[in-house]
């Protein structure tokens, strides 16, 4: 998926979701958290395991 798709289905920017891709994000809204794992099919845990 493309961050433009997951951008259409989450209801956050591009630009948002690249800061948060690239590990420069301070902070996240839980709600957005819960519409990202929702668009990935992913639990929480998924997202926040650093690799």
């Amino acid at each position: 998926m493309t961050l433009t798709e997951l951008s259409e289905r989450v209801g956050v920017s591009i630009v948002n979701l690249s800061v948060l891709k690239n590990d420069r994000a301070r902070a996240i809204r839980f709600s957005t958290l819960v519409a990202i794992c929702d668009a990935l099919d992913c639990e929480v845990g998924d997202v926040l395991v650093r690799g």
